[in-house]
C-alpha cells in the first residue's frame, strides 16, 4: 500500500519516453488537424499557398496533400514502436516538401492565415525546421539513426 501511495505522489519528472509519446501524439493530432483544414474549413486559405510554379491545379494540391497530412497524423499517433522511425521519416520528408509554399508566401507577400506582414511570413519559415524536427524526435527516428550507424563494440 506504501509504495502504491509514493508512485502516485512521485513527483519525479516524466521519462524520456514519456515527453516523446506526448510530443508524438500532439505532433500526429497537429498534422491531422492541419491536414483535415486542408480540405474543410481553410480549403481557400491553402490554396492560396500553391505557388503558381506547380502545374497542377491548387485545389487538387491543396486535397491530396491534406489527405496525406491527415494519414501521416494518425501513422504518428497509432504506428507500432518498430515503424515509428519510418513514419518520422516520411513525416519530415513530407514537412520538407511542403517549405516552398512557406517560401513561396513569403516571396509573394500572400496574405494567409493571419500572417499579413513580411515579418510574421518571414517568422513563420523558421518553424518548419523545428517541425522536421520533432517529427524526428517524437517518433525516435533520429535515436534509430543514430544507433544504426552506431559502429560495434
Amino acid at each position: 500500500m506504501e509504495s502504491e501511495r509514493t508512485r502516485l505522489t512521485d513527483s519525479s519528472p516524466p521519462s524520456a519516453d514519456t515527453l516523446r509519446t506526448v510530443g508524438r501524439v500532439l505532433l500526429g493530432g497537429f498534422l491531422a488537424a492541419a491536414g483535415i483544414a486542408h480540405v474543410s474549413a481553410l480549403r481557400q486559405e491553402f490554396q492560396a499557398l500553391v505557388p503558381p510554379w506547380i502545374p497542377l491545379d491548387p485545389d487538387a494540391v491543396v486535397v491530396a496533400s491534406g489527405v496525406v497530412e491527415v494519414g501521416l497524423g494518425a501513422a504518428v499517433i497509432v504506428a507500432p514502436r518498430e515503424l515509428r522511425p519510418a513514419v518520422g521519416w516520411v513525416a519530415a520528408a513530407f514537412l520538407i516538401a511542403v517549405f516552398p509554399g512557406n517560401i513561396d508566401q513569403y516571396t509573394r507577400r500572400t496574405d494567409a492565415f493571419g500572417l499579413s506582414s513580411d515579418d510574421a511570413r518571414l517568422a513563420r519559415l523558421f518553424f518548419q525546421p523545428l517541425l522536421v524536427a520533432w517529427a524526428l524526435w517524437a517518433t525516435g527516428a533520429w535515436t534509430a539513426r543514430r544507433a544504426a550507424v552506431r559502429p560495434p563494440r
